[in-house]
């Protein structure tokens, strides 16, 4: 049953509770006061009645010791006067020798002096003793020693609320304070319980609304900016519930920011394969229709076509070869397959011996390798495999994209972190259509592709998942007709 309330309703059913509670303790503390109260009121008024009663000693003791039948006439007599109290004749030790309660009423035969004794040294009001009329009951009491030619003979005992004040007290008030009681508890837990659902309503407010919106929330950017508006628009309030709506936007807003991301990759990894696809049915079909040919004229093709054919299937054959290695290579980095191994070793040697692996090919289109190194230049930390496939890839896009008797520049500087590479061409550059998504999808497009042609447009994303492996990243910096440049650094040892 409980589970089915709503937070609004589950604290005001505390908030009556506890109500409840305060006012029932409330009103019994107010009641035990109010009784103390009225007890030392009229203990404080009948102090010195037992002291009264006591100065006519002579009607109360004879020569043998206590006159019982003067004192239960005494008693009587007084009792009739005043049938509120109830009055004892104790004997030195505390025994009842004399008393005027009905027979079988008494339930001691023996009061406890202390208290009678803490009431004469001026003990505080109200001071409790002993009811020889109830065996676990203490009331206040007014008390006096009797003393006879130096000697303590007993003690005259009063109780001040005897059972007719009781009786009639519980009669006529009884009925009247309890319908009083019960009539105010009632009104204050009423009032107390309508305060508390107001004053509960306005604080639980925000936290109604902030549930409105995740209801309504998708995983979308306009939701994420709907609760990061509202969110910014509560800033000047600092309390629980405008943090977690404050939480709750930035976590709705990294959600979409992480949906928007997922979007983007999944378009293109769809991409990707298209592409893929593309570049492999080219040299598939081709590679095909070669094989078919030499198949269907094997007897009446001459050799040097013969040769030629093959030639042309083997080419294509490598091709397909090196684009499924570079897919391998690619899902490797992206899954997390391969670590760097890092270790320390010269850039500058390393850019040497990648522009001896190009020299020849430079030369057949009459390039220039030129390598503009700064000096005293520090040793960097990185897996030495990986940085030569990236200098490798940048520099086959150079030369491929790069007009014969063009120049091509590798610049090495110092960084504030570390070495900066900075690897540039006299080509025609990379298109603006294609610069933005030059680093996270296959480059290419109808009659261009950066890239190596027998890796389908994947060098440029190997280079940059290399390059994050090293905690770097690399940035275009040419612009489109004055040719290409691409930077990254890598961190010193």
């Amino acid at each position: 049953m409980i589970g089915r309330l709503s937070l609004t309703q589950r604290l005001g059913a505390v908030v009556a509770l506890l109500l409840l509670v305060c006012g029932t303790a409330s009103i019994v503390l107010q009641m035990r006061a109010g009784q103390a109260q009225a007890q030392e009121a009229i203990q404080r008024l009948s102090l010195n009645l037992a002291q009264q009663i006591a100065d006519n000693h002579q009607a109360l003791l004879s020569p043998d010791g206590l006159n019982v039948e003067a004192v239960r006439d005494l008693f009587y007599t007084l009792m009739r006067v005043n049938p509120s109290v109830e009055l004892y004749l104790l004997g030195p030790d505390g025994r009842i020798a004399a008393h005027a309660a009905p027979p079988g009423r008494l339930q001691r035969d023996q009061v406890d002096l202390g208290p009678l004794r803490a009431l004469r040294a001026g003990a505080p009001l109200p001071l409790l003793g002993d009811d020889p009329r109830h065996d676990r009951v203490r009331k206040v009491f007014s008390a006096a020693p009797l003393v006879a030619e130096g000697r303590e003979r007993g003690w005259v005992y009063v109780v001040l609320i005897g059972e007719a004040h009781e009786t009639l007290t519980r009669d006529l008030v009884g009925d009247s304070v309890l319908g009083t009681t019960l009539w105010s508890m009632g009104l204050v837990v009423a009032l107390g319980l309508l305060a508390g659902l107001v004053a509960l309503k306005w604080i639980t407010r925000p936290l109604r609304d902030l549930t409105a919106e995740v209801r309504r929330f998708e995983a979308d950017d306009r939701a994420a900016a709907m609760i990061a508006s509202a969110a910014s628009g509560n800033m000047a309030t600092r309390d629980e519930i405008a943090q977690l709506r404050d939480a709750y936007a930035q976590m709705t807003q990294r959600i979409a920011e992480q949906w928007h991301a997922l979007s983007t990759q999944d378009q293109q990894r769809r991409e990707l394969v298209a592409n893929i696809s593309h570049d492999l049915r080219t040299p598939l079909t081709s590679l095909h229709g070669y094989l078919e040919t030499l198949r269907l004229k094997d007897e009446t093709l001459p050799a040097p076509d013969r040769r030629r054919y093959l030639d042309i299937a083997i080419a294509q054959s490598r091709q397909v070869g090196l684009l499924a290695q570079s897919l391998f290579e690619l899902a490797r980095l992206e899954h997390g397959g391969v670590k760097p191994s890092k270790e320390v070793f010269s850039l500058v040697e390393l850019v040497q011996d990648v522009f001896q692996k190009f020299e020849l090919a430079a030369e057949a289109r009459r390039q220039r390798l030129v390598a503009d190194i700064a000096k005293a230049l520090p040793t960097v930390e990185a897996d030495l495999g990986m940085i030569e496939r990236v200098l490798t890839n940048l520099l086959d896009n150079a030369i491929r994209h790069t007009p014969d008797g063009g120049l091509i520049t590798v610049r090495l500087r110092c960084a504030e972190a570390g070495v900066e590479v900075l690897v540039s061409d006299s080509g025609p550059g990379v298109p603006e259509a294609l610069q933005q998504s030059l680093f996270t999808r296959p480059a290419g497009g109808v009659g261009w592709r950066y890239g190596p042609e027998v890796a389908g447009g994947l060098g440029l994303l190997i280079v940059r998942r290399i390059l994050q492996l090293h905690g770097s990243d690399i940035r275009l910096v040419g612009r489109a007709g004055t040719g290409a440049a691409f930077r990254f650094w890598l961190q010193a040892a």
